[in-house]
């Protein structure tokens, strides 16, 4: 059993009571009872997924209380981007965001955010369902640096895009659908570049709500990368010309 795991209907409810940060909250199939809708609403109050899973899912667990339902607490603390943008600006920054659309890899989640906080990235948005966890595995990828730049958790992605072009913010999709490269983009000012799922690439939903496109220009017949290592292109690309 993983240290971050707590199981049991009283445990987890007290975790959720005492605003613990929970990645997600596995819940039995079928299983219902006054706690169980106390936990949910809890959750979704607290935007915390709720997952409902066969019985099976409890085996590991057969000599444990665990009644039906278990909680993954993260191993940080999420930020909000309307709690997070408005104090950049306040402190004289030129905000810079990388925003993760659907990533399922814990690998390049921690990759990409070793990556953005030797970038200068302020901020990694990701969203609150259909993504890879903030879980100890990816903290090990990250060589640590999940623990020290902000993570904004955002119920849909779209909406988190419609919020920072409202801020003044490019947001900039980075596909190989776009005309342009990326070093013919102008990066230096309020910026957000988003990256997409690892097979299917930025969301169509999302992509319309992008004010801008560009792509990593390639050759030799490679017509994508890994997604860690086209976000730290685009990433470095945004850093040399921020900083010239």
């Amino acid at each position: 059993m993983s240290q971050s795991m707590i199981y049991g209907l009283h445990a987890v409810k007290e975790a959720l009571t005492a605003g613990k940060e929970l990645i997600k909250v596995q819940i039995t199939k079928g299983l219902q009872n006054p706690t169980v809708e106390e936990i949910i609403a809890s959750c979704k109050k607290q935007q915390v997924p709720v997952q409902f899973v066969p019985k099976e899912k409890f085996y590991s667990l057969k000599n444990k209380n665990h009644q039906g339902i278990c909680g993954y607490i993260s191993p940080i603390s999420y930020y909000s981007l309307e709690q997070l943008v408005p104090q950049l600006f306040k402190e004289g920054k030129v905000p810079f965001i990388m925003v993760l659309d659907r990533l399922t890899d814990v690998r390049n989640l921690g990759a990409i955010a070793r990556t953005a906080l030797c970038a200068g990235v302020h901020t990694i948005v990701i969203p609150l369902t259909d993504a890879a966890p903030v879980n100890e595995d990816a903290v090990k990828t990250s060589a640590g640096a999940l623990l020290s730049l902000p993570v904004c958790r955002e119920r849909h992605i779209k909406t988190a895009i419609e919020y920072l072009n409202q801020c003044g913010f490019t947001t900039l999709a980075c596909t190989e659908k776009a005309k342009n490269n990326l070093n013919q983009s102008d990066l230096t000012g309020p910026l957000a570049i988003i990256m997409g799922n690892e097979e299917s690439g930025i969301g169509s939903d999302v992509l319309n709500k992008c004010s801008a496109m560009a792509k990593i220009p390639m050759d030799f017949g490679v017509s994508s990368l890994n997604v860690s290592v086209a976000a730290g292109i685009a990433m470095y690309e945004a850093m040399k010309q921020r900083t010239l």
